[in-house]
């Protein structure tokens, strides 16, 4: 799953929202919702799956904490669509201005 579907959940974006304070035992981030925690389980196994968080096993505990590279890979993502719609907005800009140049801007 990608981190774009991964986070398309509400639910799924509430535990990113949760986790960005700090890290959380599973049995805490499932005690801030109502849903039972093998549905909670399943919504940290997508979210690991899309490698928004990561898992560390501390004897019976899991404990959760966002992964620094998968969000930085949206980032990066946002970034390079950001760059290509400035461009392409630039370049109709030029384009109108050359067809109207007695437009006000």
């Amino acid at each position: 799953m990608d981190s774009f579907t991964a986070l398309a959940d509400p639910t799924r974006r509430k535990i990113v929202e949760h986790l960005a304070s700090a890290p959380l035992a599973a049995g805490d981030i499932a005690a801030r919702f109502t849903l039972s925690k093998p549905a909670i389980s399943q919504h940290l196994n997508a979210l690991k799956a899309a490698h928004l968080v990561t898992v560390e096993v501390r004897g019976q505990q899991r404990i959760y904490r966002l992964n620094k590279a998968g969000l930085d890979e949206m980032d990066d993502w946002i970034a390079r669509t950001r760059r290509h719609w400035t461009q392409a907005l630039d370049t109709l800009e030029t384009l109108l201005m050359t067809e109207n140049p007695d437009e006000p801007e």
